[in-house]
């Protein structure tokens, strides 16, 4: 489960306990030792170990691209310094720029030699990457990109939001790719789903459970995991984010 507002711990461990999280992205920001957050991100660790949740640092922007030797620097060496967390979690989503539009090729190099210094400075630290569900169609080289990440990440949550399981544009159809390809270079695959409003249009309704019920959600997020169950490469769900997961109730 992402975690963008940690202001919160107790509500958030509460949240992940009674609803059977194992798993939470904290989001970090850059220097957190100079940073009021860290008071926070401290408590959060101390309840998230006391209850079995591992906790990994969560970061990223597209402007990340420009400067990787900085991430490095002021992101993923203090985070890490800290002794609080047990991996890396990257959402630095370049597909949202309108570079990747006008300019793609060059911002695919750049994102992926990002990706390789962040690892390399993790120094045997998990990282882990979020990753849209189309990735498979977007071709390096004689590869494709979602298979260019996973070579270079420990594992990827894939993207892959729509509030409905089964269909040709559920959520099933537009994960399977990318957990053929984690089978395929052994790294585990997670699925993210989504829980906040992102607005009126059809088109974004129906990436979100927001409006449904807790039981709604859990029908279709059964049916996920059945779906992949049989896939060694299949590592759960991940719920984006922690408000809108806890504003659903039945």
């Amino acid at each position: 489960m992402w975690v963008w507002d940690t202001a919160n711990p107790r509500a958030v461990v509460a949240l992940a306990t009674s609803r059977g999280i194992r798993h939470l992205y904290a989001a970090v920001p850059p220097r957190v030792d100079r940073s009021a957050q860290l008071a926070t991100l401290r408590e959060l660790a101390a309840l998230a170990g006391a209850t079995g949740l591992r906790l990994d640092a969560l970061g990223g922007d597209p402007g990340w691209l420009d400067d990787p030797a900085a991430v490095v620097a002021e992101w993923l060496h203090p985070a890490l310094a800290t002794g609080l967390f047990d991996g890396v979690h990257l959402d630095i989503e370049p597909w949202t720029t309108p570079a990747w539009a006008t300019d793609r090729e060059r911002l695919v190099r750049r994102y992926l030699s990002t990706l390789d210094a962040v690892r390399a400075a993790a120094i045997g630290v998990p990282v882990e990457v979020d990753v849209p569900f189309w990735f498979d169609q977007v071709r390096v080289g004689g590869s494709t990109l979602d298979h260019e990440v996973l070579r270079r990440t420990d594992a990827v949550t894939v993207l892959a939001y729509r509030n409905r399981a089964l269909g040709p544009d559920g959520t099933i159809a537009l994960a399977s790719a990318a957990v053929e390809a984690g089978v395929e270079l052994g790294r585990p695959v997670r699925i993210g789903q989504e829980t906040n409003s992102l607005g009126p249009d059809p088109s974004a309704a129906k990436q979100t459970f927001h409006g449904m019920t807790l039981g709604q959600l859990e029908a279709q997020l059964a049916l996920v995991q059945d779906a992949f169950a049989g896939a060694p490469a299949f590592a759960g769900l991940a719920i984006h984010d922690a408000r809108g997961y806890a504003a659903i109730t039945d």
